[in-house]
């Protein structure tokens, strides 16, 4: 069920131009799709960890 719920995410994110389906509807897709992928899990890690780079680089606390 998830893996369905995730590729109609990333499907309706492609449309993303159109009124109600969004951009917003790709890292959802994503998300969802990486609890039992792991090549999108991996994925999803690596962007993780380039954001809390940059988030720290940003913001020295």
């Amino acid at each position: 069920m998830r893996l369905a719920i995730g590729i109609l995410l990333l499907i309706g994110g492609i449309f993303g131009f159109l009124p109600i389906l969004g951009f917003w509807m790709l890292p959802l897709g994503l998300l969802v799709l990486s609890v039992d992928s792991k090549e999108i899990r991996r994925f999803r890690r690596r962007l993780d960890v380039k954001f809390v780079r940059i988030f720290k680089s940003k913001n020295p606390e």
